[in-house]
């Protein structure tokens, strides 16, 4: 069994900046892609950054040049820093990590809650 701990959420003004932790606990041989999606009210979760186990990264368009994705593999941790917060930025912010042990298996967190107002 694997935890995912969220953390860093909170209440910002626009133009401000948050940074979101995700660690991983439990039965873990390896983690291979990490990554943060949203979900806003009324709308579908979608995928804000992504990390591979090597470093590389993808962004979702809206976020690009503001947000930075990265992992710590010794401490099985990923973040996202969010810079030049908008309201629209305004969701529940979940980690998602493909994690390996006897088999492979996809774990979600339990989302932390980004409010950014203008």
């Amino acid at each position: 069994q694997v935890h995912l701990v969220e953390s860093g959420g909170g209440l910002v003004q626009a133009g401000g900046s948050l940074r979101l932790s995700c660690a991983a606990s439990g039965t873990i041989w390896s983690i291979n892609s990490m990554a943060w999606y949203r979900q806003a009210p009324g709308k579908q979760r979608e995928l804000v950054a992504g990390i591979t186990r090597l470093g590389s990264t993808n962004y979702a368009d809206s976020v690009k040049g503001r947000f930075t994705i990265s992992r710590d593999n010794a401490k099985n941790t990923v973040y996202l820093q969010m810079n030049s917060l908008k309201p629209e930025d305004t969701a529940v912010y979940y980690c998602n990590t493909e994690v390996v042990a006897s088999s492979r298996r996809v774990y979600w967190g339990q989302g932390t809650q980004v409010t950014v107002s203008s």
